[in-house]
């Protein structure tokens, strides 16, 4: 995962609300288990009324999004959050999510920033014109016009966002504690060694022919 301390650029401004997975990427294109390509699903309801936003060149290539109240609402596909990164978005700026959708976010190093809806407002305006920036560090919302906005996030998603640490990678950060820990165990319990060799091969002893 793509270490994320900082996100800025131009940002759709959407705000629309209660918009629920099946808006985000539709049913039909759950028949796959790639994340490659489910970009060109996403918002596809959106995407059939002329005028649309996400069609609009003005924001093409936006790396933030900008909704409303409930984001991601609906069914618990993590296929929401493929089809968000995969069309470039690397933030969403919302003042709630599902807490499903908030975790495959977060999974998919995806920032999820939670910001009231005066802020949403204010941003839906600037993000017309102006660029936007998401600081993980100083955990703040900016724009060029000196609009400074706060925000809170759960430190340990925060740390891993910052360092790109998916599940994978939280273990492997961790390589060097597991192996002292399995030496430790195996000097202070040997028979857990013996009895785990034995049962492979008793396994292997049963596979003969």
């Amino acid at each position: 995962m793509e270490a994320v301390k900082k996100v800025e650029g131009k940002a759709y401004p959407w705000g629309a609300k209660n918009i629920d997975t099946d808006i985000i990427i539709p049913a039909h294109w759950l028949k796959t288990i790639s994340r490659e390509g489910l970009g060109r699903g996403a918002f596809e309801s959106v995407r059939a009324q002329p005028g649309n936003i996400f069609d609009d060149p003005a924001y093409a290539g936006s790396p933030i999004l900008i909704a409303g109240d409930n984001f991601g609402c609906g069914s618990s596909r993590e296929h929401a959050a493929w089809a968000l990164a995969d069309m470039g978005i690397k933030a969403v700026i919302a003042p709630s999510y599902s807490d499903i959708f908030s975790g495959n976010a977060f999974k998919n190093g995806i920032v999820a920033v939670v910001l009231p809806q005066e802020a949403i407002d204010r941003l839906v305006e600037v993000a017309k014109t102006d660029a936007v920036t998401i600081d993980l560090e100083t955990m703040t919302v900016t724009t060029p016009f000196q609009d400074r906005f706060a925000f809170e996030m759960d430190p340990f998603r925060r740390d891993c966002l910052m360092q790109g640490l998916d599940e994978v990678g939280l273990t492997l950060a961790r390589d060097t504690a597991i192996s002292k820990y399995e030496s430790s165990a195996a000097e202070s319990r040997p028979w857990l060694v013996r009895e785990s060799s034995n049962a492979g091969v008793a396994v292997e002893a049963g596979g003969r022919t």
